[in-house]
């Protein structure tokens, strides 16, 4: 379960002990909303802030890699008879069912940016540049916590602050007991029938307490 520093700042940020207790992520990039939507939420960031180190890597790979790549590649694709196998190959490719990134919402969440869910997540990397949050459930409130640190360790943090805090009649947590480890999620089905789901659960013993608490 979780350390007691966070069962402790649990206990002190609702004022009575949790139900359950896990931390979340949302799993996939967030859609594009529209502009007009996005301006109307505060045109809050849709993407975690990543470590400085992260960004150093990123321009090492584009300006080193990139082009050694490239110059191994470029002589192979000038080679007789490839460039009519990748046509084909491409025709099929085109040919393709649908992925689940042109479901509405990408899979993420319902689509209708309007509703409960949509305005939850345009305003979910606004309170935190870390992507984690603390889910945690009373008898009749569901909460969301996050952590002003943009890094953070699910087993240690002691100053995370509650974000959202949703009725038990507002909101509904839905998941599965039993999920592999690793891929499991869950969902937050509002009262207007939005959805929102999350993933990447943190600290295994929390998980499948949280989703036996949820099943049952």
């Amino acid at each position: 379960m979780a350390k007691r520093a966070v069962r402790r700042r649990a206990r002190k940020v609702l004022g009575e002990d949790p139900v359950a207790v896990v931390w979340c992520e949302v799993a996939r990039p967030i859609p594009v909303p529209p502009k007009d939507v996005h301006r109307a939420a505060g045109n809050g960031r849709l993407k975690s802030r990543h470590h400085w180190l992260l960004y150093v890597l990123g321009t090492l790979f584009f300006f080193v890699v990139v082009p050694l790549m490239l110059i191994e590649k470029v002589p192979r694709l000038l080679e007789p008879g490839r460039n009519r196998g990748r046509s084909r190959s491409s025709s099929a490719s085109r040919g393709s069912p649908a992925r689940d990134g042109d479901e509405p919402g990408g899979g993420v969440f319902d689509g209708d940016w309007h509703l409960a869910a949509g305005q939850a997540l345009l305003r979910w990397y606004g309170h935190s540049p870390s992507p984690k949050r603390l889910v945690m459930l009373t008898r009749d409130r569901v909460c969301v916590a996050a952590s002003p640190r943009r890094r953070l360790s699910p087993t240690r943090a002691d100053d995370f602050r509650i974000v959202a805090e949703y009725p038990s009649t507002e909101v509904r947590v839905e998941g599965e007991a039993g999920q592999p480890r690793g891929f499991a999620t869950f969902r937050f089905r509002f009262a207007d029938g939005s959805w929102l789901e999350v993933g990447r659960l943190a600290e295994p013993d929390d998980a499948d307490h949280f989703l036996r608490t949820i099943d049952g």
